[in-house]
């Protein structure tokens, strides 16, 4: 089981809104991944395999050493997939 945070910038709810499109693509895919989710400060709080964020935030983790997915449309399910494909290809 993977482990994996969605982070946004200031906790206004972008990250909670994410989080619920994401876990409708984990189940209808059945994806073997557990979410978190908090906003950018608390990020060093975690140990995960895959931080999601919102695509402008994808700097700020690119020397973190962990797989970082940056979405654009938080309502774009198809786009989520295909990157959670990406993922779990890359790790096997």
């Amino acid at each position: 089981m993977k482990t994996g945070l969605v982070l946004c910038r200031t906790g206004m709810g972008s990250s909670m809104m994410l989080r619920i499109k994401l876990d409708q693509v984990i189940a209808e895919n059945k994806f073997p991944i557990e979410l978190s989710h908090d906003v950018m400060s608390g990020a060093n709080s975690y140990n995960v395999d895959l931080i999601i964020t919102m695509k402008d935030l994808v700097s700020e983790f690119k020397d973190s050493g962990v797989y970082v997915i940056g979405v654009l449309d938080i309502m774009d399910k198809k786009y989520m997939k295909a990157e959670l494909v990406k993922f779990f290809e890359s790790t096997t």
